[in-house]
Protein backbone atom coordinates (compact mmCIF):
# COMPACT_ATOMS: atom_id res chain seq x y z
CA UNK A 1 0.00 0.00 0.00
CA UNK A 2 1.46 3.33 -0.96
CA UNK A 3 2.42 5.90 1.96
CA UNK A 4 -0.32 8.36 2.32
CA UNK A 5 0.56 11.74 3.76
CA UNK A 6 -1.90 14.47 4.20
CA UNK A 7 0.32 17.43 5.19
CA UNK A 8 2.23 19.12 1.80
CA UNK A 9 4.89 19.91 4.25
CA UNK A 10 5.66 16.31 5.11
CA UNK A 11 5.67 15.47 1.40
CA UNK A 12 8.32 17.97 1.23
CA UNK A 13 9.88 16.98 3.92
CA UNK A 14 10.35 13.56 2.53
CA UNK A 15 11.47 14.57 -1.03
CA UNK A 16 14.15 17.15 0.54
CA UNK A 17 12.03 20.01 -0.99
CA UNK A 18 10.67 23.02 0.11
CA UNK A 19 7.05 23.66 1.15
CA UNK A 20 7.12 26.41 -1.83
CA UNK A 21 8.05 23.40 -3.92
CA UNK A 22 5.58 21.52 -3.93
CA UNK A 23 2.75 24.26 -3.53
CA UNK A 24 4.22 25.71 -6.87
CA UNK A 25 4.33 22.07 -8.57
CA UNK A 26 0.55 21.51 -7.57
CA UNK A 27 -0.44 24.82 -8.53
CA UNK A 28 1.00 24.71 -12.13
CA UNK A 29 -0.42 20.95 -12.57
CA UNK A 30 2.85 18.85 -12.02
CA UNK A 31 1.45 16.88 -9.31
CA UNK A 32 -1.96 16.23 -7.90
CA UNK A 33 -3.36 14.90 -4.56
CA UNK A 34 -5.52 11.50 -4.36
CA UNK A 35 -9.13 11.71 -4.66
CA UNK A 36 -9.39 11.68 -0.65
CA UNK A 37 -7.16 14.88 -0.67
CA UNK A 38 -3.83 13.19 0.56
CA UNK A 39 -0.63 12.67 -0.99
CA UNK A 40 0.88 9.79 -2.50
CA UNK A 41 4.55 10.30 -2.16
CA UNK A 42 6.01 7.80 -4.02
CA UNK A 43 3.81 9.37 -7.46
CA UNK A 44 4.48 12.74 -6.17
CA UNK A 45 8.91 11.74 -6.49
CA UNK A 46 7.98 10.49 -9.67
CA UNK A 47 5.81 12.86 -11.42
CA UNK A 48 8.21 15.63 -9.95
CA UNK A 49 11.28 13.44 -11.64
CA UNK A 50 9.65 12.78 -14.65
CA UNK A 51 9.12 16.82 -15.10
CA UNK A 52 11.83 18.20 -13.29
CA UNK A 53 14.91 20.30 -15.21
CA UNK A 54 18.40 19.34 -14.47
CA UNK A 55 20.23 21.80 -12.54
CA UNK A 56 17.17 23.41 -10.93
CA UNK A 57 15.75 20.27 -8.55
CA UNK A 58 17.58 17.98 -6.60
CA UNK A 59 15.08 15.75 -7.91
CA UNK A 60 16.02 16.06 -11.81
CA UNK A 61 17.89 12.52 -13.79
CA UNK A 62 20.77 13.68 -15.82
CA UNK A 63 20.60 13.38 -19.34
CA UNK A 64 17.99 12.06 -21.03
CA UNK A 65 16.12 9.92 -18.69
CA UNK A 66 12.92 11.67 -18.77
CA UNK A 67 10.58 13.30 -21.31
CA UNK A 68 12.05 16.81 -20.08
CA UNK A 69 15.03 15.99 -20.68
CA UNK A 70 14.84 14.38 -24.12
CA UNK A 71 12.80 17.47 -25.53
CA UNK A 72 15.39 19.89 -23.80
CA UNK A 73 18.00 18.06 -25.95
CA UNK A 74 16.32 18.24 -29.00
CA UNK A 75 15.41 21.98 -28.37
CA UNK A 76 19.62 22.10 -27.68
CA UNK A 77 20.29 20.39 -31.31
CA UNK A 78 17.58 22.06 -33.33
CA UNK A 79 19.18 25.46 -31.90
CA UNK A 80 22.74 24.02 -32.90
CA UNK A 81 21.61 22.84 -36.59
CA UNK A 82 19.62 26.32 -37.06
CA UNK A 83 22.91 28.21 -36.02
CA UNK A 84 25.11 25.47 -38.69
CA UNK A 85 22.61 26.36 -41.38
CA UNK A 86 23.17 30.48 -40.72
CA UNK A 87 27.09 30.04 -40.72
CA UNK A 88 26.77 27.98 -43.83
CA UNK A 89 24.59 30.71 -45.65
CA UNK A 90 26.26 33.22 -44.73
CA UNK A 91 29.34 31.48 -45.57
CA UNK A 92 28.40 31.22 -49.33
CA UNK A 93 27.58 27.21 -49.37
CA UNK A 94 23.82 27.13 -49.16
CA UNK A 95 21.62 29.25 -51.99
CA UNK A 96 18.27 29.60 -51.79
CA UNK A 97 15.86 27.31 -53.78
CA UNK A 98 13.94 30.38 -55.81
CA UNK A 99 17.69 31.49 -56.77
CA UNK A 100 19.24 27.89 -57.09
CA UNK A 101 16.52 27.21 -60.08
CA UNK A 102 16.85 30.45 -61.69
CA UNK A 103 21.04 29.45 -62.00
CA UNK A 104 20.14 25.78 -63.29
CA UNK A 105 17.58 27.56 -66.12
CA UNK A 106 19.89 30.20 -67.03
CA UNK A 107 22.48 26.93 -67.51
CA UNK A 108 19.90 25.10 -69.09
CA UNK A 109 18.80 27.84 -71.61
CA UNK A 110 22.74 28.46 -72.48
CA UNK A 111 23.22 24.46 -73.47
CA UNK A 112 19.68 24.52 -75.23
CA UNK A 113 20.99 27.47 -77.39
CA UNK A 114 24.60 25.82 -78.09
CA UNK A 115 23.26 22.11 -79.09
CA UNK A 116 20.36 24.44 -81.51
CA UNK A 117 23.56 26.53 -83.00
CA UNK A 118 25.73 23.40 -83.66
CA UNK A 119 24.22 22.23 -86.68
CA UNK A 120 24.76 25.43 -88.54
CA UNK A 121 27.82 25.60 -87.38
CA UNK A 122 28.54 22.30 -88.69
CA UNK A 123 26.35 21.33 -91.31
CA UNK A 124 28.99 22.96 -94.15
CA UNK A 125 32.18 20.72 -92.68
CA UNK A 126 30.05 17.30 -92.62
CA UNK A 127 28.48 18.53 -96.02
CA UNK A 128 32.22 19.16 -97.48
CA UNK A 129 33.20 15.47 -96.12
CA UNK A 130 30.43 13.78 -97.63
CA UNK A 131 29.81 15.40 -100.58
CA UNK A 132 26.19 16.35 -100.21
CA UNK A 133 24.15 19.97 -100.45
CA UNK A 134 25.30 22.34 -96.75
CA UNK A 135 21.38 23.34 -96.33
CA UNK A 136 19.97 19.78 -97.00
CA UNK A 137 22.30 18.52 -94.12
CA UNK A 138 21.94 21.74 -91.91
CA UNK A 139 17.84 20.56 -92.13
CA UNK A 140 18.52 17.19 -91.02
CA UNK A 141 20.36 17.75 -88.19
CA UNK A 142 18.05 20.26 -86.89
CA UNK A 143 14.82 17.94 -87.41
CA UNK A 144 17.56 15.28 -85.35
CA UNK A 145 18.44 17.77 -82.83
CA UNK A 146 14.91 19.02 -82.11
CA UNK A 147 13.66 15.42 -81.63
CA UNK A 148 16.85 14.63 -79.19
CA UNK A 149 15.86 17.87 -77.43
CA UNK A 150 11.93 17.38 -77.08
CA UNK A 151 12.84 13.59 -75.97
CA UNK A 152 15.35 14.90 -73.17
CA UNK A 153 12.23 17.46 -72.18
CA UNK A 154 9.84 14.76 -71.82
CA UNK A 155 12.33 12.97 -69.69
CA UNK A 156 13.09 15.91 -67.32
CA UNK A 157 9.65 16.99 -67.12
CA UNK A 158 6.88 14.14 -67.78
CA UNK A 159 3.10 15.62 -68.86
CA UNK A 160 1.01 15.39 -65.93
CA UNK A 161 -1.61 12.46 -65.45
CA UNK A 162 -4.55 12.89 -63.41
CA UNK A 163 -4.14 8.71 -62.81
CA UNK A 164 -0.70 9.64 -61.16
CA UNK A 165 -0.54 10.14 -57.44
CA UNK A 166 0.49 13.20 -56.72
CA UNK A 167 2.80 12.18 -53.42
CA UNK A 168 4.96 9.44 -55.36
Amino acid sequence: MPERIISARDVARRLGLSHTAIQKAEHVGRIRREADGSWDVERVRRDLTASAVPGRSPLATAGDDTPLGRLTLARLALGVEAQRLAIDEKKGRLMDVTAANHRVDEVAAGMRDAVLNWPARVAGQIAAEIGRDPHLVQTILQEQMNALLLEVADRLDPPASSDLDPRA
